[in-house]
């Protein structure tokens, strides 16, 4: 967008923006819009209706005015399964297309239509099935889930759909002559029918799709049950904590760790609380194991880790010498704690109930109330905003949703706008808690961009950004701990990466890459977060204007990297539970796996009566994969040091990371990614010594000054 049309945009809506302004009167528009008064908020949309960044683009690129997401059909429940009938509809004659057509280009843009137009209903509702406050939309949207799904498993082992693309690939004259971004989408479609077990006999093949619409049940099962409160009698707890937990008559509802917490009893009473086992759950996780296992067997693993990783950039079994780095940490873990526990004893004597949970879930050394002033929501979005217009020449526009376009109230839609190349996309900020929310911050992608060959035009990537974050009040907006701002921080690198990507093919869109590639884009972000030169932009208090005290700025940073190495620890712990998980079966409880790997991977005992892997959420999408987070840890540290660390706004390195890497989502194998980013090829050593790197130095130093 031009310097021109910004202006005239800001000029548009000069009235809104005037009427919110707190007594800081140099906020941004999107600053201003994330910390504006609810109440205020909606009176003056509902002012300025219809005034939106939209009308500067061509009418094709704009989301339609009523229903979910612009969707006219899902104004109410009922339009899910008019949206599922018609996708299905359609499906039907895509894969008539595709078996019929010469094989070529047309045969791999059927493909990716036929992906698309499913993708398009069943990502949409897989987001509603877990966030909508209605119940009437969550279950309609699961069914829509469980429809879908089920044709998705149908068409991965149909074998007339599976000859035409093999008839393709077969023919090495055609291949010679396809693209390369062709060419991989084309031998990504085959790699899904070959790991569905396309090659078994029609009996085997039966079973493989009954395997997974099975999975797909216990998948959904375990997902919401993952993110269900619990709860206990008010009489139980202490009556001066009762502030801190959500109120359920007689009862404390308690969802979520509560990490933030600076009250040492807060963390244990919920840690105690919501991992308190569920035996319901317990036997949908023990079966949601066996049905992956049993899976894998049919279609030719050893594992489901085995089938998991295939299309990684593992590609097999984890290497032994990254392996290696799990007993590292595991020792330098229990040294760790160890300090902990003795400098938590010298500052607190009197500290004698469970220690070690309350130490382990103080996310930061520092009080989190002296920052969250300076940290608030708008603060952030502003720090986001000139980070990214910094790093590629992209702004971030606030526009008022239509109505019926979101699914809560204080939903945030902003547009994605490149100074250059126009509105790149639509990001919907979910960020305030509400019941029945997960408690869980998540990215989803809800439409994929692609080329249109039907329109001639690029269909702009959607996407939700789901946090659960304070709500403002009438007299602060929300202020974030520095533990929000990071997260907050780590979600935005998923949806940039939607944003930025320009591919040719949905199937490859954004996110949709190899796992263990996804979260390098948010990993990196968190070094951005950690950097003081990048804090110091937008770290301000909300009343005064004030920036954020250097020795305040440096404090924060320091806390943060030994935050970051600890968080690294705990992954360790958690991949490598992951990994047993999905091996060969144990032949014992998950809750007796968990603690052995607690005691070998993480230096702390398992506490009785509680069974975190029911809150493990990631074992769903990440089944298998959970080490991704470390691969990616070991790239994003990799390219921070080489490329950021000297000059974190560096636009022509901006710009070489969006060329290299966010531009090509899946289409590009992500080793090639790494290797033209870095301008040369890593080897297992360096992400092993990336990982290793990422243990502070100066720890015990950092600990024992904060007794000062």
């Amino acid at each position: 967008m031009s310097a021109c049309k910004r202006l005239l945009y800001f000029v548009k809506h000069r009235s809104f923006w005037t009427h919110i302004r707190r007594n800081v009167t140099t906020w941004s528009p999107v600053g201003a819009a994330f910390n504006a008064k609810p109440a205020r908020r909606q009176d003056l949309f509902e002012k300025n209706r219809g005034h939106t960044v939209v009308v500067m683009f061509p009418v094709t690129n704009a989301l339609c005015l009523q229903g979910l997401f612009g969707v006219p059909e899902l104004s109410c429940p009922a339009g899910f399964q008019a949206a599922t009938k018609a996708a299905l509809k359609n499906t039907e004659l895509l894969v008539q297309n595709a078996c019929s057509c010469p094989p070529g280009v047309e045969t791999v843009q059927c493909f990716d239509q036929l992906s698309d137009g499913l993708c398009k209903v069943a990502d949409l509702a897989d987001f509603i099935k877990v966030a909508h406050p209605d119940p009437a939309f969550r279950e309609a949207a699961e069914k829509t889930c469980i429809d879908i799904g089920t044709v998705v498993e149908k068409l991965n082992t149909n074998v007339e759909l599976c000859k035409s693309l093999k008839s393709l690939l077969d023919n090495p004259d055609i291949v010679s002559q396809l693209d390369p971004d062709t060419r991989r989408v084309a031998e990504l479609f085959m790699f899904d029918f070959e790991i569905s077990g396309i090659h078994l006999d029609d009996k085997l093949r039966k079973e493989a799709v009954a395997l997974h619409v099975n999975l797909l049940d216990l998948n959904n099962e375990f997902l919401v049950g993952s993110h269900m409160p619990n709860r206990i009698a008010r009489s139980s707890i202490p009556e001066h904590l009762h502030i801190h937990f959500a109120n359920e008559g007689s009862f404390i509802q308690v969802g979520g760790l509560h990490a933030d917490s600076p009250d040492d009893l807060v963390r244990e009473i919920a840690y105690r609380i919501y991992l308190y086992p569920n035996a319901d759950l317990m036997g949908c996780l023990e079966e949601l194991l066996k049905c992956r296992y049993k899976l894998a067997k049919l279609v030719g693993y050893d594992s489901y880790g085995h089938r998991a990783l295939k299309g990684t950039m593992a590609k097999t079994q984890l290497s032994h010498k990254f392996l290696v780095v799990f007993y590292f940490f595991s020792h330098r873990t229990a040294k760790d704690f160890k300090m902990m526990r003795d400098m938590k004893k010298k500052l607190n004597p009197c500290n004698s109930v469970s220690d070690f949970i309350r130490h382990n879930y103080t996310p930061y050394n520092i009080e989190p109330s002296l920052y969250s002033p300076y940290l608030s929501l708008g603060a952030c979005m502003e720090g986001l905003n000139n980070l990214f217009s910094q790093l590629y020449g992209v702004s971030l526009m606030s526009e008022h949703p239509s109505a019926g376009e979101v699914w809560s109230e204080d939903v945030r839609k902003l547009a994605v706008v490149h100074e250059k190349e126009g509105l790149l996309g639509y990001i919907y900020c979910d960020f305030f808690h509400r019941s029945n929310k997960p408690h869980q911050d998540c990215h989803f992608t809800i439409r994929g961009g692609r080329w249109c060959r039907e329109t001639d035009q690029y269909q702009l990537p959607v996407v939700v950004l789901m946090l659960s974050l304070p709500h403002p009040t009438k007299s602060t907006p929300t202020l974030l701990t520095p533990g929000m701002m990071e997260n907050l921080f780590h979600e935005m690198g998923h949806a940039m990466h939607s944003m930025l990507g320009r591919t040719r093919y949905q199937h490859v869109t954004g996110t949709r890459c190899a796992t263990d590639f996804a979260e390098v884009p948010s990993i990196l972000m968190e070094y951005f977060a950690t950097d003081y030169r990048v804090i110091s932009q937008f770290a301000r208090h909300y009343e005064t204007g004030k920036p954020l005290p250097e020795s305040m700025v440096a404090r924060l940073c320091e806390s943060k990297k030994v935050c970051g190495a600890a968080d690294t620890q705990l992954q360790i712990f958690y991949a490598a539970l992951d990994q047993i998980y999905h091996s060969k079966p144990q032949n014992r409880s998950t809750t007796e796996i968990l603690k052995e790997m607690q005691q070998k991977f993480y230096g702390l005992p398992h506490i009785p009566n509680t069974a975190w892997q029911l809150r493990f959420s990631h074992l769903i999408g990440y089944g298998a994969k959970y080490y991704s987070y470390l691969m990616s840890r070991a790239v994003a540290s990799m390219v921070w040091r080489q490329c950021f660390v000297q000059d974190p706004l560096n636009r022509d390195m901006g710009e070489r990371y969006r060329r290299e890497m966010l531009a090509h989502g899946g289409a590009k194998e992500p080793m090639l990614m790494v290797e033209g980013m870095l301008q040369r090829r890593p080897t297992i050593e360096d992400f092993v010594d990336a990982l290793v790197s990422e243990l502070h130095p100066n720890f015990e130093t950092f600990i024992m000054d904060s007794e000062s």
